[in-house]
């Protein structure tokens, strides 16, 4: 049976931990700085409770690790899983900022191992779908949005916390244009709200707008001054074709009349079937591996820097 530790032992934490019980997996042990959150998570699955990746990994000895500690927190975990050559599949965003992202890339290249990441998005059915129409219809145009409320945890509200919600949520959308749209090649964005005396304050809302290199462009809007999550999606038009794309639908509008397709399968479990049959050694393809993530973390980041700066932010090929 293949040994999992989890780093992290929030909400993410315990769905990954749920899931992988239905896929013959074994969860050896739960790492958190909260020693209660820990032990709680642990008892519920026979596991192991510790503070402390390396002793918890030199201990357990697991086939993989799953980080899915709080954007802040990111990097002790991801190179310890990696210094040992274990799989490593990280949750999303990859970090509060890109330096941490760019170092556990180079590092996973190095150690060659299967890597995952919690773009879950990313594996539904109706993404290939979409794709697929799409091949016949080059897209022109893109909005995508994310508008939602404002987590209740305190490190959400910090730019050092959680990267801000474009790098915290929008990122999920970001990665369905760069699988739809390609590559982006230059972004420029603008928020507001926020706090003028305290600049490390999240913003209340950013819109941005991207050009991608295949000739696309799109505009992206985030907020979370609502009190509850109201949508998050992408739209995407191209000659006579508008999709509109969520975690729970794909809407089509073409020559064919409007219809609604749901998706087949929980993007969130397949996500860690994926991972853990890569890890077994059996031919599937990772959802998204880290180095993929990495270009969605990229421009995530470039989106909030130009937000920050003013002024519009280059991506290289």
């Amino acid at each position: 049976m293949t040994g999992v530790v989890l780093v992290g032992a929030g909400g993410v934490a315990r769905r990954h931990a749920s899931v992988l019980a239905g896929l013959q997996v074994a969860v050896l042990a739960v790492v958190d700085a909260v020693p209660q959150a820990a032990a709680a998570l642990a008892a519920a699955h026979g596991a192991a409770a510790f503070t402390d990746t390396e002793r918890a990994l030199d201990e357990v000895k697991p086939d993989a690790v799953y980080v899915c500690t709080p954007p802040f927190a990111r990097g002790p975990a991801e190179r310890a899983a990696l210094h040992r050559g274990l799989a490593l599949f990280a949750e999303k965003p990859l970090a509060a900022d890109l330096a941490v992202a760019e170092e556990i890339a180079e590092l996973a290249q190095q150690a060659g191992v299967v890597t995952g990441t919690g773009y879950h998005w990313r594996g539904l059915d109706t993404v290939a779908r979409a794709a697929q129409l799409l091949g016949a219809a080059p897209p022109r145009l893109a909005s995508g949005y994310w508008l939602d409320k404002r987590p209740p945890v305190a490190w959400w509200g910090r730019q050092d916390g959680s990267g801000g919600q474009v790098v915290e949520q929008l990122t999920h959308v970001l990665d369905l244009a760069r699988v739809l749209l390609g590559e982006a090649q230059e972004v420029y964005a603008v928020a507001a709200g926020g706090d003028p005396v305290d600049p490390g304050v999240v913003d209340d809302a950013t819109a941005a707008t991207v050009r991608f290199r295949s000739g696309a462009v799109a505009t992206f809007a985030a907020t979370c001054v609502l009190d509850a999550k109201a949508a998050a999606g992408l739209d995407v038009f191209a000659p006579g074709l508008r999709l509109r794309l969520t975690e729970t639908s794909l809407g089509i509008d073409d020559a064919s009349g409007e219809r609604r397709i749901e998706p087949v399968e929980d993007p969130r479990v397949l996500v860690d079937r994926a991972f853990i049959a890569a890890v077994r050694g059996e031919p599937t393809g990772i959802v998204v591996p880290y180095p993929d993530a990495l270009r969605t973390h990229r421009l995530g980041c470039a989106i909030a820097r130009s937000a920050r700066s003013g002024a519009p932010e280059r991506l290289e090929p």
